[in-house]
Protein backbone atom coordinates (compact mmCIF):
# COMPACT_ATOMS: atom_id res chain seq x y z
CA UNK A 1 0.00 0.00 0.00
CA UNK A 2 2.63 2.38 0.73
CA UNK A 3 4.25 2.10 -2.65
CA UNK A 4 0.75 2.38 -4.42
CA UNK A 5 0.23 5.85 -2.38
CA UNK A 6 3.73 7.28 -3.23
CA UNK A 7 3.37 6.19 -7.04
CA UNK A 8 0.16 7.80 -7.08
CA UNK A 9 1.08 10.83 -5.47
CA UNK A 10 4.31 10.87 -8.26
CA UNK A 11 1.66 10.82 -11.09
CA UNK A 12 -0.51 13.52 -9.92
CA UNK A 13 2.63 15.52 -10.20
CA UNK A 14 2.28 15.21 -14.05
CA UNK A 15 0.46 18.30 -15.22
CA UNK A 16 -2.30 18.26 -17.61
CA UNK A 17 -4.61 16.00 -15.44
CA UNK A 18 -7.76 17.79 -15.76
CA UNK A 19 -7.55 18.78 -19.65
CA UNK A 20 -6.15 15.66 -20.95
CA UNK A 21 -6.45 12.73 -18.42
CA UNK A 22 -4.81 9.31 -19.11
CA UNK A 23 -3.27 10.72 -22.13
CA UNK A 24 -0.86 13.23 -20.79
CA UNK A 25 1.75 10.79 -19.84
CA UNK A 26 2.09 10.20 -24.09
CA UNK A 27 4.47 12.64 -24.23
CA UNK A 28 6.58 10.15 -21.84
CA UNK A 29 6.25 7.27 -24.10
CA UNK A 30 7.03 8.97 -27.48
CA UNK A 31 10.91 9.84 -25.50
CA UNK A 32 10.77 6.50 -24.49
CA UNK A 33 10.57 4.81 -28.07
CA UNK A 34 12.44 7.47 -29.45
CA UNK A 35 15.39 6.43 -27.20
CA UNK A 36 14.85 2.87 -27.99
CA UNK A 37 14.97 3.21 -31.49
CA UNK A 38 18.35 5.39 -31.23
CA UNK A 39 19.73 2.92 -28.96
CA UNK A 40 18.95 0.12 -31.54
CA UNK A 41 20.34 1.70 -34.02
CA UNK A 42 23.60 3.45 -32.36
CA UNK A 43 24.66 1.28 -29.74
CA UNK A 44 26.76 -2.23 -30.77
CA UNK A 45 26.75 -4.87 -28.85
CA UNK A 46 29.63 -7.27 -29.66
CA UNK A 47 30.12 -6.04 -33.37
CA UNK A 48 26.66 -5.71 -34.07
CA UNK A 49 23.70 -4.04 -33.49
CA UNK A 50 20.05 -4.99 -33.61
CA UNK A 51 19.45 -3.65 -37.32
CA UNK A 52 23.05 -5.77 -38.55
CA UNK A 53 21.33 -8.49 -37.28
CA UNK A 54 17.58 -7.71 -38.14
CA UNK A 55 18.55 -7.41 -41.99
CA UNK A 56 21.10 -10.25 -42.11
CA UNK A 57 18.02 -12.61 -40.80
CA UNK A 58 15.87 -11.21 -43.57
CA UNK A 59 18.14 -12.01 -46.22
CA UNK A 60 18.68 -15.38 -44.51
CA UNK A 61 14.95 -16.15 -45.11
CA UNK A 62 14.81 -14.19 -48.67
CA UNK A 63 17.98 -17.01 -49.55
CA UNK A 64 15.54 -19.43 -48.10
CA UNK A 65 12.62 -18.69 -49.84
CA UNK A 66 14.39 -18.36 -53.19
CA UNK A 67 15.63 -22.11 -52.98
CA UNK A 68 13.00 -23.52 -51.92
CA UNK A 69 11.15 -21.95 -55.15
CA UNK A 70 14.16 -22.97 -57.46
CA UNK A 71 13.80 -26.89 -56.19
Amino acid sequence: MLVSKRLKRLLKLVPGERRFGFYRFLPFFFVLGGAMEWFMINVRIGKETFYDVYRRKQSERQYEERMEKGE
